[in-house]
């Protein structure tokens, strides 16, 4: 896989981070609604988690190249769409379909994983 996979899941793993702390902390003094803050906490957990299967992909499957180009874009449209749209949503309103596009495209990113070329595992 190319080192570019590498490095992108791990800066969407460190904002992730980064993102899931400003949800607990900072966002609680800008926005009031429970359900927004648990929207972008979800978001902030799915990238994470995908941000560890996107460099898993690139250990383990290094040529499937499409399974890594789903994770990285349903990351992006997924998680990028929930927190824009929690952010400004009168802004940012056109983007809601955008969020389950990214949420298929995780899904597409699983299932080139699982079929997908892969490095065998020695037996014993």
């Amino acid at each position: 896989m190319p080192l570019p996979f590498w490095t992108i899941g791990c800066i969407y793993g460190a904002t992730s981070v980064a993102f899931g702390a400003f949800g607990a902390h900072g966002l609680k003094n800008r926005i009031s609604d429970p359900t927004k803050i648990a929207s972008w906490s979800t978001a902030a957990q799915y990238q994470l988690i995908h941000s560890g299967v996107l460099l898993l992909t690139s250990s383990v499957a290094p040529k499937n190249t499409l399974a890594a180009s789903l994770f990285l874009a349903g990351m992006t449209m997924f998680s990028g769409s929930i927190y824009l749209l929690v952010l400004d949503p009168a802004t940012f309103k056109p983007l809601g379909p955008i969020t389950p596009l990214g949420g298929l495209c995780l899904i597409g990113g699983w299932a080139s994983l699982a079929f997908g070329k892969r490095i065998p595992f020695p037996t014993q």
